[in-house]
């Protein structure tokens, strides 16, 4: 499993909870959380999501993630369309052998 950084985490449970994210609201979760701040990095963090709409975003990245598993089951479909091409061939190849025999 990938590791998430966990200012995202603490960005989400920010937003989720319906606060704003500022540095100090980013340190505060992080401490309560045990885990080892960094002020600079909540820092750049609070001022890189002034303005996102996270309702939006967290939206798109639902289609996002949904789409590639609607896609799944053409790709299979489309296997199995090759491997009847491929034994109608034999078969058309087998059939010519044979006729050949006979000639």
């Amino acid at each position: 499993m990938t590791k998430v950084d966990p200012y995202l985490h603490a960005v989400l449970l920010l937003h989720g909870a319906g606060k704003e994210v500022t540095k100090d609201a980013l340190v505060s979760v992080l401490k309560s959380a045990g885990a080892e701040v960094d002020d600079a990095k909540a820092k750049v963090l609070s001022e890189a999501v002034k303005g996102v709409d996270f309702e939006d975003l967290l939206k798109n990245a639902t289609a996002i993630v949904a789409a590639p598993v609607a896609a799944a089951p053409a790709a299979g479909e489309a296997k199995k369309e090759e491997k009847k091409e491929d034994e109608g061939k034999k078969e058309e190849q087998a059939a010519e052998g044979l006729a050949n025999l006979f000639g």
